[in-house]
């Protein structure tokens, strides 16, 4: 068994271990009502939104999570008014806003010589260079959700399972709808620069998937999501390890491929049932 443990010997797998386990813990939190609310597309086209902040921050020399946050909020926002209109789908609203700021972050992208680099890490990230200020900075980040997921749980609850009917009982959803993009926000710009969007994503979704196959409880997705994101980023970096592959994209590899299982496991499951 020494083997398994052999990786997590070197600090920087420590590091990673450390940093995936709190990505993890976030993505459980805020990517359970992605699910729950069937937000997915739109958590995509966040993490991949900001790439256009992101080139324009690093092109003017600020920090790029500062123009993370503005494009991941800007995306938010739009998606919000756009919403509005009686002739535009929620999905439309996020596919227009999801290819024109792509689409102007790579053409600034293009025009940066010096970017390319960068570009590979906001899409692949590098979770074995974390650093402790890193850590630091993700943790703020998880007591920052925890606090939101736990006081707007009611509301979370009641805009999931009907929003008409949270409205005629006072709960406010317009406002929880904004709660909740700002969960996704801070997650996933919380998360990116030190993993990677391929990475952010997979745990944002992944493990909450395969979880909401088997609980009935939102705590219980929750938890069971966060066992699943944990197991990933273990698994993913002894595998990386051993295979000599990119850690951020084995970890989240890890991730979906655990869904998968879920839901063969829950297919079976319910032959059993409907044979008997």
């Amino acid at each position: 068994m020494d083997w398994l443990l052999d990786p997590f010997q070197v600090s920087f797998v420590r590091q990673a271990l450390w940093a995936g386990i709190l990505v993890s813990l976030l993505c459980a939190l805020a990517g359970t009502w992605v699910v729950l609310r069937g937000m997915a597309f739109l958590g995509d086209a966040m993490s991949h939104g900001m790439l256009l902040g992101v080139a324009l921050a690093s092109v003017a020399g600020v920090n790029v999570l500062f123009g993370a946050l503005l494009s991941a909020g800007g995306m938010a926002f739009g998606v919000s008014v756009l919403s509005r209109s009686p002739r535009l789908s929620q999905d439309t609203s996020i596919g227009l806003l999801f290819a024109g700021m792509l689409s102007l972050g790579v053409i600034v992208v293009s025009h940066s010589q010096s970017f390319a680099v960068d570009l590979t890490g906001f899409l692949f990230g590098d979770v074995l260079a974390v650093r402790g200020q890193d850590l630091a900075g993700l943790g703020v980040a998880l007591a920052v959700t925890a606090a939101v997921a736990v006081l707007g749980h009611r509301l979370f609850v009641a805009l999931a399972f009907d929003a008409r009917k949270a409205y005629t009982l006072g709960m406010r959803p317009r406002l929880a709808h904004f709660l909740l993009l700002g969960l996704v926000t801070l997650a996933i710009v919380a998360s990116f620069h030190i993993v990677g969007t391929l990475l952010v994503f997979g745990l944002l979704i992944g493990p909450p998937a395969a979880a909401a196959l088997w609980a009935r409880r939102i705590p219980t997705v929750m938890l069971g999501a966060a066992l699943l994101g944990i197991a990933s980023t273990v698994i993913g970096l002894i595998v990386s390890w051993y295979a000599a592959t990119a850690a951020g994209a084995t970890i989240a590899a890890v991730a979906v491929g655990l869904f998968f299982l879920s839901a063969l496991a829950d297919f079976a499951r319910r032959s059993r049932r409907a044979v008997a």
